[in-house]
């Protein structure tokens, strides 16, 4: 054996060696994650990304592409041609700055059903792979044009997350880390303010931590899962009360912490994504924050969390972003995250940066940094409004929504990932009164009209697109029914919400100008504007 030759290990060196290989997990010994040498790549997890957002953009679009019309179109309860010239007759030309929608240029049924169906193709490019960036920029205008057009209809958080999520896609198709770490912010911002407007809010069934025993009752849409978590001890609910609150407040700052406590949080994230989608249904709300959860990991970690086969087809050959991306994205940052840090400074400290209240004024039509905080107060009861219909003033047949709980007998059920706009705008509508609610009176002329874009909204036509002599809306008091029963929901009538009204009740009505309302309580809710 030559001198150079590194000497044959010894028997007993050999078992010491293989013995304390064994003890040593291996995910302990493979690779050096968190070795501050080895530098993070997020090439993959941009790719899986990017990829992910293109398929829920082309869902909310093909989702909005069923309901569209019914809900703004020519004959649908809001006609998006009203809104328009009541918002230029309020505000003049301003109304263009306030109201950034492309539907400007045309309110016709035809530009409302193709800018939908634009949106899914766009999407599905995007999911492909195909000139990304231009795809995203559209996407991004055109799902903002259609945020202004649905007015109360599109005033939701999830419309605002993907907004924001879908705004800075568009820099991240240029490789820069600081887009990376906008993310984890942008995730960060909607999880801990999700759980410091519980706190905020007072709401007595956040501190006494029995939240869960309403919410999972009287939540919009509720799956069959959560008729059977209901009958789950009191002391099991306010555990979960406690956990969700934990990480809302406290781990999700794990969010900016080293790989290995970032991919706990992720974990723990996605776990608490998954059991919200088994008790009720939020459409995409749950898979795009799932999505975000990529940015917590490195490409090392997808890796091997994703199949070897599929890893290897994607290239992931470095992208360094050149100098002007990374201008771009550090002027994004620059912009953006002081409006985000106000957003959690003015709930906790009343006060707020004045230079970065005017950004966010200036930014604000766009929609591209958000405030968050979803469930701040559970309600405690189910008021839930009935449209009835009738033809001779005696026998009234209901007008089922295809998803919020109607026959008693009729078992809940998921719509993930689509969205039903029409059922969520009638849940809230439980919680206020007729003069709060005046769409409801579109929706009762659509119905006496017999407009097939608004009954389509609805599970059925009880009467088969003639449309009734009369309709009228009653409110019943709804909550789960007993264990044993045969239905799965218990109702009692509890008062009228419209009396009964017909055609020859409704005259034009000047519509009242559009002005920014308060946001309303409750989960997805954001301020809105919208004409009565």
């Amino acid at each position: 054996m030559s001198s150079d030759e590194p000497a044959a290990a010894e028997p007993e060196q050999r078992d010491t060696t293989l013995l304390s290989q064994r003890r040593v997990p291996e995910f302990l010994t493979r690779d050096t994650d968190d070795d501050p040498a080895a530098p993070e790549g997020y090439e993959l997890a941009s790719w899986v990304f990017l990829r992910g957002l293109g398929l829920i953009y082309a869902i909310a679009f093909f989702s909005l592409a069923l309901q569209i019309l019914g809900l703004v179109g020519s004959d649908g309860i809001l006609p998006l041609a009203e809104y328009l010239s009541a918002a230029h007759a309020g505000w003049g030309s301003d109304a263009y700055r306030k109201l950034p929608t492309l539907f400007w240029l045309t309110q016709s049924d035809i530009a409302l059903a193709a800018g939908a169906w634009l949106g899914v193709a766009l999407g599905l490019l995007v999911t492909l792979g195909l000139w990304q960036r231009a795809c995203l920029i559209a996407l991004f205008v055109l799902y903002l044009s259609y945020v202004y057009a649905g007015q109360l209809f599109m005033s939701y958080q999830w419309d605002l997350l993907l907004l924001e999520s879908g705004f800075l896609a568009i820099f991240l198709t240029g490789g820069s880390r600081i887009v990376v770490w906008l993310y984890r912010w942008l995730l960060f911002r909607f999880m801990f303010l999700a759980g410091l407007v519980k706190i905020m809010s007072g709401d007595a069934t956040w501190q006494n931590l029995n939240a869960l025993e309403f919410h999972l009752w009287t939540q919009p849409l509720p799956s069959p899962l959560a008729w059977y978590a209901a009958q789950l001890p009191g002391w099991l609910l306010a555990g979960v009360v406690v956990a969700v609150l934990a990480l809302e407040l406290v781990l999700v700052f794990l969010i900016f912490a080293p790989r290995r406590p970032r991919l706990l949080v992720a974990g723990l994230i996605i776990a608490f994504q998954i059991a919200i989608m088994a008790t009720g249904s939020y459409n995409w709300f749950n898979l795009l924050t799932i999505l975000l959860c990529v940015f917590l990991l490195d490409d090392k970690t997808l890796r091997r969390l994703m199949p070897s086969g599929l890893a290897r087809r994607i290239n992931d050959r470095s992208l360094e972003p050149g100098l002007t991306e990374t201008i771009v994205a550090a002027a994004v940052a620059l912009v953006t995250v002081p409006v985000g840090v106000n957003m959690i400074l003015e709930p906790l400290t009343g006060r707020s940066v004045p230079v970065a209240d005017a950004v966010a004024e200036t930014l604000s039509p766009l929609l591209i940094v958000n405030s968050y905080g979803v469930f701040a107060t559970t309600t405690t009861t189910r008021p839930q409004i009935v449209i009835e219909g009738s033809r001779n003033g005696k026998e009234w047949r209901p007008y089922v929504l295809p998803y919020l709980p109607g026959p008693v007998a009729r078992a809940p059920t998921w719509s993930i990932p689509l969205q039903p706009r029409l059922d969520w705008q009638f849940w809230f509508a439980g919680y206020s009164n007729a003069a709060q609610a005046r769409w409801i009176e579109r929706v009762a002329q659509r119905l006496l009209e017999g407009s097939g874009p608004v009954t389509g909204l609805f599970a059925e036509d009880p009467f088969a697109g003639e449309g009734p002599k009369y309709v009228r809306a009653q409110v019943y008091d709804y909550r789960f029914a007993e264990a044993g029963s045969h239905d799965w929901w218990a109702r009692k009538l509890d008062g009228i919400f419209m009396p009964r009204v017909s055609l020859e009740n409704f005259r034009a009505k000047p519509l009242v100008v559009p002005k920014p309302q308060p946001a309303v309580p409750g989960p997805g809710r954001v301020k809105q504007s919208a004409p009565e």
